[in-house]
């Protein structure tokens, strides 16, 4: 395993990062693992070398905290991690239980460093943009999160480029902690974040990292039964555009000798635009197939052959008024066969 600097900070992450929406309980969401089938993934990233976990407190409702923070914990001890979570969506019926502001803030950050078992957090990062509260209020509670000692960074997830710059802007003006990350979604079928967010990031020396490399398991195939039961955001894909991306991605896959998925993640590792990729598993033997593809290398015309079809498409995010589901002309089962 590889290990890097993550941004311009001095902080060392593994090339790659587990991505742990999917670990927890399956009373959240039905294609989430519990416990017992969770276990078996983080010491399987472990063995490997990773030493970087991406949390929130919204999944399982706090399980999530719960089930890897102390899973991890009782593998290894709490120097050898680097462990993220975020704070924004609403974790109870409370009005005051969500957002970003300073109440809820001070509140989220206690309750997720309980959850996990620890009494700091390597990257505390805001899970989207929140237009009801005051961004002065939102980067001082912040900035005194980082003073107290309960997380050592900051990033956020999941907002228009504009709406970031303008937070690191009121902390830079302020004297404030700045953001040092950037948590977005990036796949073959999603690249709208190559037009304004990564362009930015690098020009500000901020890490980036990426999520949904399989475009929610739409380029595995559609993903395992439980998710496409349960997994609505599905319905982002499956026009005719992303059918004929995937059979390119299964063709790939057929030469190189993988798994469509392998080839999906291993063009997102190979992009240049994401410092650490997310990736998600469902099993140890996911673990070893997402660090097999990070030894993939595509050639510059199988590359170029699968960015190819793509075309601009809606923005993916809480803040897009004209985003919906879209109706598949398919049935999602049937739109892509996984190699």
């Amino acid at each position: 395993m590889e290990y890097n600097r993550f941004g311009q900070t001095g902080l060392k992450t593994s090339s790659l990062c587990l991505g742990t929406m999917g670990l927890g309980s399956s009373k959240w969401k039905g294609w989430v693992l519990d416990e017992g089938r969770s276990v078996p993934v983080l010491k399987a990233a472990l063995d490997a070398g990773i030493n970087f976990f991406d949390m929130a407190d919204w999944y399982s409702t706090g399980l999530n905290e719960r089930v890897v923070g102390r899973t991890l914990l009782s593998m290894t001890s709490r120097e050898n991690l680097v462990l993220t979570t975020k704070a924004f969506y609403a974790m109870s019926d409370s009005p005051n239980d969500q957002g970003l502001s300073r109440k809820h803030l001070m509140k989220s950050i206690d309750r997720s460093l309980t959850q996990m078992g620890t009494d700091y957090v390597d990257i505390y990062m805001v899970h989207a943009f929140d237009p009801e509260t005051p961004i002065e209020e939102t980067m001082s509670a912040l900035h005194d999160i980082v003073k107290s000692g309960k997380a050592r960074y900051l990033g956020a997830s999941t907002m228009y480029a504009w709406q970031f710059a303008k937070m690191n802007h009121v902390a830079e003006k302020n004297g404030w902690t700045p953001f040092i990350n950037m948590q977005c979604q990036y796949s073959l079928l999603y690249r709208e974040e190559e037009r304004e967010m990564m362009p930015y990031c690098k020009d500000e020396g901020i890490a980036v990292t990426t999520f949904s490399p399989l475009a929610r398991g739409y380029l595995a195939g559609g993903g395992s039964a439980p998710r496409i039961a349960h997994d609505l955001y599905l319905d982002w894909f499956g026009d005719e555009i992303d059918r004929e991306i995937a059979n390119r991605v299964n063709e790939l896959a057929r030469k190189y000798g993988k798994t469509a998925s392998q080839i999906a993640q291993a063009w997102v590792i190979g992009s240049g635009n994401s410092t650490v990729p997310i990736f998600g598993a469902e099993s140890a033997e996911q673990v070893e197939a997402a660090l097999d593809a990070a030894k993939i290398v595509l050639d510059a015309s199988d590359r170029a052959y699968l960015e190819e079809p793509y075309r601009p498409r809606d923005m993916i995010n809480d803040y897009n008024p004209v985003r919906r589901p879209r109706a598949l002309s398919a049935p999602a089962a049937t739109l892509a066969v996984a190699s």
